[in-house]
């Protein structure tokens, strides 16, 4: 599949998919940044993306992100297919979960991306699903 995608800095690279099986294509930071303790803050990803049609682009923590102290602050970032003009530079928003500051340096790879189909649901509402219950929340142990 071939995605358009344009750099706001050309010295950083194209998003890579580290080995021949891996499924999602590491980001990278555009600039440094120092996240103090507890401190939410957008980084710059570099890059500007043209998600094909009936495709989104999410962005997952690479495991190295916890290991820094830090975390995507709402688990996954969803990139719509229609985010793609000249200044909807797609952002990272990161959470410092320590109590000490946290240097990201530019060029440091943060997350990492898979571009998935999606299909759209269309709701039928009906006063009952089924007539039991698996148990609830936690049920399975």
């Amino acid at each position: 599949m071939k995605v358009k995608i344009t750099r706001i800095d050309k010295s950083l690279p194209l998003p890579e998919y580290q080995t021949s099986g891996a499924v999602a294509f590491d980001l990278y930071c555009r600039a440094d940044n120092i996240l103090a303790p507890k401190e939410l803050k957008l980084l710059p990803s570099n890059l500007i993306i043209e998600v094909p049609k009936g495709h989104v682009l999410i962005l997952a923590s690479r495991s190295s992100l916890s290991k820094r102290g830090l975390r995507l602050s709402n688990g996954i970032g969803v990139i719509d297919q229609d985010y793609h003009g000249p200044s909807d530079e797609v952002g990272i928003l990161v959470y410092n979960f320590t109590d000490q500051a946290v240097m990201i340096k530019k060029g440091e790879r943060l997350v990492q991306g898979m571009i998935l189909p999606v299909i759209k649901a269309e709701w039928e509402e009906v006063n009952t699903i089924k007539e039991t219950s698996r148990g609830g929340f936690g049920s399975t142990g």
